[in-house]
């Protein structure tokens, strides 16, 4: 018979192993790696609407509220496609397909960070983005999930107006208002999002189709989806040179986007002329780290001169 002490010894050891897998699992459940993105965009929102410091406050509760409502979000939407991310490989080991987490367990989490994130809109930033970020919740976590998805090929097209509009949250967060620069931010992620997306669909087509989401691989073909992709990059490509136009940025942003924007097109069309699934996948790769950096040069940009003058006088 194994002693008393030994056996306690190792329940005490189990309890934080099972506390720590737990909380990676609802970790898991607010999609890290989509809301890290979207926290990174919001804050650069933030600093593009200001030409100085931010209010440390802004800053902070306005990324802590933006954040949480993007986590309740994602939440909600694993909670609602359970059963279509069970037929999936790429989702079948999210946390609900697992059984590792309870769906009454994720809808509680869900519901307290999304109300949490709520009251700090509200109470410490302010009405419009809080009213902002709610519809933008509803929007992703409701109206995109339950019923665009399964409705219109066109799905990620009309929901993603949801996922562009974080640097707009994060710029009303410090202004209390929407401006046009603004808008221009949210229209770049707009116009990313379907090459970004259906280029992830065209080599997960067969998934899609064994669900029945009608995605526009499964329901109007590879060629022509290659198409829009192609169409789809070119018109970003003209919205991201806006920013230059309409003096919101400088020369360094424009040299820097025509870079990332030769490498968007680059792969846009080596995947119309030449399909291959390994192509897809590095071009949806390319789209996530082309939209991080595109924001990143936006951002060096806006501080080009508070830069230079720091260095010239590290320098003399």
């Amino acid at each position: 018979m194994e002693p008393l002490s030994k056996t306690h010894s190792s329940i005490e050891v189990a309890a934080p192993r099972r506390l720590a897998s737990l909380a990676r699992e609802y970790y898991e459940l607010t999609k890290p790696r989509v809301v890290s993105l979207i926290i990174f965009t919001a804050v650069v929102g933030m600093f593009l609407s200001t030409p100085g410091a931010l209010p440390l406050s802004g800053l902070l509760l306005g990324t802590l509220g933006i954040a949480l409502a993007a986590g309740s979000a994602a939440a909600i939407n694993q909670i609602l496609d359970q059963h279509f991310d069970r037929g999936m490989l790429r989702t079948s080991r999210r946390p609900l397909p697992t059984g590792t987490l309870t769906t009454p367990e994720a809808l509680l989490f869900a519901l307290i960070i999304g109300v949490v994130s709520m009251v700090i809109l509200v109470l410490w930033v302010n009405m419009l983005t809080a009213v902002l970020t709610f519809l933008s919740l509803i929007g992703y976590s409701i109206i995109y999930t339950v019923y665009l998805k399964h409705a219109t090929p066109q799905n990620i097209v009309i929901g993603g107006a949801a996922g562009a509009a974080p640097p707009v949250l994060g710029w009303t967060a410090i202004t209390g208002h929407v401006a046009p620069d603004a808008l221009l931010l949210f229209l770049i992620i707009f116009l990313w999002t379907p090459p970004h997306f259906w280029s992830l669909a065209l080599y997960r087509e067969k998934e899609y189709a064994k669900v029945g989401i009608p995605m526009l691989p499964v329901t109007h073909g590879r060629a022509f989806t290659q198409l829009q992709i192609l169409l789809y990059t070119v018109l970003l490509v003209a919205v991201t040179i806006m920013p230059f136009a309409t003096h919101m940025s400088g020369w360094l942003y424009f040299l820097g986007a025509a870079i990332l924007n030769a490498g968007f097109l680059y792969y846009a069309v080596r995947l119309y002329r030449n399909y291959s699934d390994e192509l897809a996948r590095k071009t949806f790769r390319y789209s996530i780290n082309y939209l991080a950096l595109l924001f990143a040069l936006l951002l060096i940009d806006h501080y080009r001169v508070y830069i230079h003058e720091a260095l010239q006088s590290a320098l003399y």
